[in-house]
């Protein structure tokens, strides 16, 4: 667990700093139209490209020095006391979930644990999870229920393991089974791509009430590297793919899949850890607030309706 860092000069002018950043953003984008199609490789002159820009937020999504889950829990909760096994086959390191005081309030925080060095990394399978993290997850999240405790969710994952290992013993299962228990679950659920959001290995932790997003963070069904390997055959354009999955905050924001944006310190979260951790301990104890009055059932309910709302999309076709 990293210890917390020093406090930024002036922590209150770094925030609104950020948050004012941030709100331009949105708004300029709330401004445009969405484009239905990847954008040209040219720019406007004087301006850069827009799958330059996209580009540049995947980078600092998968920046090497950027928070990992267990910075996020040490920086933002205390007494974490992590727990392990998923009483079927083993521990899987990719998932790290355990108990902890949130702000005043007991919960239950669980993440995708990518590692920070060589051999932490190796250990930790990249942050990408096996069966066993994925019941893990569920295991725990039933004992929060029964304790009646609010769930935290961080997704930073490129994906749920794909090796034959995990194959074996049910990937597809394991994640499935998340998605309906998740659901039904009668304490609030808030989840939080603070990294890389990807696929069935991000949705598999990722069924909350709320759903919120670091603004340098990104969401996808794919990597842009797999899209570009799929569409052009060519690895290469993953620039260009990037940009037409449309993964960075604010496009998802503007497209109501996710619920909120947090705001990073300038130049992203590693810049500035503390400070970040504020931000998104605002962003949570908002979420969990705004649940206080919900019944076991209006939260059941509120989730269900929250994601069978999603993907309800129109568009003209093109005139031949």
């Amino acid at each position: 667990m990293t210890d917390s860092l020093p406090n930024s000069p002036d922590p209150e002018s770094l925030q609104a700093a950020a948050e004012e950043a941030l709100s331009q953003e949105l708004a300029g984008l709330r401004g445009a139209s969405v484009p239905a199609s990847a954008p040209s490789e040219t720019g406007a002159e004087g301006e850069p490209r827009v799958e330059s820009e996209v580009w540049r937020r995947v980078l600092l999504a998968r920046h090497p020095q950027r928070p990992t889950a267990l910075d996020w829990i040490g920086l933002m909760c205390s007494d974490f006391a992590e727990l392990h096994g998923d009483r079927r086959f083993g521990d899987d390191p990719a998932m790290v979930a355990g108990m902890a005081e949130f702000r005043g309030r007991q919960v239950l925080i669980l993440g995708q644990q990518r590692g920070r060095d060589v051999k932490d990394k190796i250990r930790r399978n990249f942050g990408m999870a096996k069966p066993e993290g994925y019941r893990k997850a569920m295991r725990l999240m039933g004992l929060a229920e029964k304790f009646h405790r609010p769930i935290l969710s961080l997704i930073d994952t490129q994906g749920a393991y794909p090796g034959v290992d995990a194959e074996e013993r049910g990937q597809a299962e394991a994640i499935a089974w998340n998605l309906r228990e998740m659901a039904r679950l009668r304490v609030p659920v808030v989840a939080t791509v603070v990294g890389e959001g990807g696929s069935g290995g991000a949705l598999g932790i990722g069924m909350g009430n709320r759903v919120l997003m670091l603004e340098n963070a990104m969401y996808s069904v794919i990597s842009p590297e797999g899209c570009a390997s799929i569409m052009w055959r060519d690895a290469d354009k993953k620039e260009i793919a990037a940009a037409a999955l449309k993964l960075t905050a604010a496009e998802l924001l503007a497209l109501e899949l996710v619920d909120e944006v947090v705001p990073e310190p300038p130049g992203g979260a590693h810049t500035d850890p503390n400070a970040a951790a504020r931000m998104l301990g605002d962003a949570l104890e908002r979420a969990l607030v705004g649940m206080e009055d919900l019944s076991g059932a209006d939260l059941q309910a509120q989730r269900c309706a929250r994601f069978r709302a999603l993907g309800h999309f129109y568009q003209e076709a093109p005139a031949r």
